[in-house]
């Protein structure tokens, strides 16, 4: 007899890694031992310090925050989706938990048993492979799999498997000195000094056969042990720790601390028999680690002047930059960005309160559009509301002056940084979006029951949106009044039509519909012909099927394979999609310091262009399925 649960569950795991690299039949026989656990929202699952549970979990649907007590306050280190693996520690460590994990809304996890699992980590090499890289490496050094049972033996992991170090790159000095063998010490520490250095490599017929640095001046030279008119070889380490050049900020750490020694040697393989490309400092390790998520986190926070969040900003822009190179997912580097985009938009807002006082009442600041659904990782422009509490006449004139003030101080600073001001008037600064929270929900009821009449092509935008600062309670309440419309019939055939109009991005004969006038003739403008209506057709599904809080469009498809399993292919290849045209928009904003709107197609590898080609053709699919779905009559 069949497990149709079982089954169902594991359908939502195949699409997911580890699960998608075991037989569908292992799943389901894995499923039949998995539990189903509900969380309500702010509940907890476990805590710091709580006694390790006998399994790891996925999320289902709804949103787990991660958290750990840093500098005497509670810090989000990362929040978890639908898909998303957490509380990973019993397969590492024996110690307890080392941080919360607590609904942000009201979840549903699956607990998956360790003991049920282990016998596939152990046989199947791709699914142990991804559990260790996610919390460690991925090394070409020969030392890989000794560093590894160390690790799997005695590291203390975080949970926060995303941790951005293990794809942080490093800068290093890619100019090492080199020195013979035969030279004298005298020879090479004149050398070493004019070039302000504190190490040199050693070579012998082009190999590289040991490494000097200062600490072997003062042990071995200056305590009498060595002439300094002896050969450099006499005093020389070796063998030398050698690693790749593509090398990740935790895994030098690893070796470093594995190897115990404090510089590394970067050759063309990762191995001593290749060509010597630079040297790796412990104080290249500092540096690199000045501009992890969490420091720049809290830069930002310490910020005292739109200079600082600026250069926070620069520094995030580097870190995603070097990250986008090593191929790393992209839904990873929206969420580690916007969480930095979180903590930058919250300073500003924070000075824009120190220079005008405390507010009068309780209010919220959100993001909406791309920043909303934390899919910005390019400076354009800002999208944001701010709603406040109501107040009786008598005090509503001095409490809207307060809140237009601190609208415009924000906005300016936001701008400062680097923001630019949304062209359609999406922000804060227009006051029809800074109003008390019964205008926010009547303008929202508006929105629904009369579309056509108070809707714009650009109000869909206020459907994407993510809490920033303030009383979180008013971001309940709009949720609250958009999911309990229960006449939506005409909104959603006004955002099918809508989704239904956007430009083609192929014509006739396959080829790519690209600008034929004006600054960007010859280009393809990848977010109108693309990227759109993928945001609005996963939206208009998404309020359709009831997914509160799920507001990036890549989480959204992904939740729509569950929801709506008989289109699941569709959704699947649409969230897939998605990545990849947000991946040529990213690279061509950050190469050329643009919004990254328009991409030169016709410069790409002919692989490439047919590779997009085929992943623009979902469009198609996802245009049935709202035919299908929706009555698209009224606006038609």
């Amino acid at each position: 007899m069949k497990n149709s649960i079982a089954e169902s569950i594991a359908n939502f795991l195949k699409d997911f890694k580890p699960f998608s690299f075991l037989t569908f039949e292992d799943l389901t026989e894995i499923a039949k031992f998995i539990k189903v656990i509900h969380l309500d929202k702010k509940q907890q699952l476990f805590q710091i310090n709580d006694a390790l549970h006998d399994s790891f979990y996925v999320v289902n649907s709804g949103v787990i925050h991660l958290t750990v007590v840093s500098d005497a306050e509670e810090t989000l280190l990362n929040k978890c989706y639908p898909g998303d693996v957490f509380g990973l520690r019993p397969f590492f460590a024996k110690n307890n938990y080392q941080m919360t994990s607590k609904a942000n809304e009201e979840a549903i996890l699956f607990a998956i048993p360790i003991d049920r699992v282990r016998p596939y980590v152990i046989n199947n090499s791709q699914v142990l492979n991804f559990l260790l890289e996610s919390f460690a490496l991925n090394s070409n050094n020969p030392s890989d799999n000794e560093r590894r049972e160390l690790l799997a033996e005695n590291a203390q992991l975080s949970e926060f498997q995303n941790d951005f170090s293990f794809i942080q790159t490093l800068n290093y000095n890619k100019t090492p000195l080199l020195v013979q063998q035969d030279q004298t010490i005298r020879e090479v520490a004149l050398a070493m000094t004019d070039q302000l250095l504190d190490n040199a490599f050693v070579i012998e017929e082009n190999k590289l056969v040991g490494i000097v640095t200062d600490a072997d001046f003062r042990y071995k030279v200056a305590t009498g042990k060595h002439a300094i008119q002896s050969h450099v070889y006499k005093i020389m380490t070796f063998p030398v720790i050698t690693v790749a050049e593509n090398i990740s900020l935790a895994e030098a750490q690893l070796v470093m601390l594995s190897n115990k020694v404090h510089h590394l040697c970067v050759t063309l393989d990762g191995t001593p028999h290749s060509e010597v490309k630079g040297v790796i400092t412990q104080n290249d390790l500092v540096q690199a680690q000045a501009n992890s998520p969490g420091v720049l986190i809290k830069e930002a926070k310490r910020a005292t002047n739109a200079t600082d969040l600026r250069i926070v900003y620069n520094s995030m822009a580097s870190m995603m930059q070097q990250a986008l190179t090593k191929n790393i997912p992209l839904q990873h580097l929206y969420n580690v960005a916007g969480e930095i985009t979180l903590a930058l938009v919250s300073r500003a807002i924070e000075l824009a309160i120190l220079e005008l006082g405390s507010p009068p009442v309780a209010f919220a600041f959100l993001s909406v559009g791309s920043q909303g659904r934390k899919e910005q990782l390019l400076l354009t422009d800002h999208d944001n509301i701010l709603i406040y509490n109501d107040v009786d006449i008598q005090q509503a004139r001095n409490v809207k002056f307060y809140f237009s003030q601190l609208a415009k101080r924000t906005a300016e600073i936001l701008e400062r940084v680097g923001y630019k001001h949304c062209n359609f008037g999406n922000s804060i600064t227009n006051e029809k979006w800074c109003k008390p929270l019964s205008e926010w929900v009547a303008q929202y009821q508006n929105w629904m029951k009369a579309p056509g009449e108070y809707t714009n092509e650009h109000c869909s935008i206020f459907f994407d949106y993510e809490f920033v600062y303030g009383d979180q309670s008013f971001e309940t309440a709009i949720t609250e009044a958009i999911f309990k419309e229960k006449n939506k019939v005409l909104f959603l055939d006004y955002l099918g039509n809508d989704a239904l109009k956007k430009p083609a991005p192929l014509n006739f004969f396959k080829k790519f519909n690209e600008e034929d006038s004006g600054p960007f003739y010859g280009k393809f403008n990848i977010k109108e012909k693309g990227l759109n209506q993928l945001v609005d057709i996963a939206r208009l599904l998404a309020i359709h099927f009831g997914l509160k809080g799920i507001n990036n469009t890549f989480s959204r498809y992904k939740e729509l394979i569950i929801k709506n399993p008989e289109n699941a292919e569709t959704y699947r290849q649409a969230s897939e999609t998605f990545l990849l045209l947000s991946r040529y928009r990213t690279m061509e904003g950050l190469n050329n310091d643009t919004t990254g709107e328009y991409i030169d197609v016709e410069h790409l590898p002919k692989v490439e262009k047919e590779r997009l080609k085929e992943a623009l053709a979902i469009l198609k699919d996802l245009e049935e399925i709202v035919k299908d779905t929706f009555q698209l009559t009224q606006f038609s």
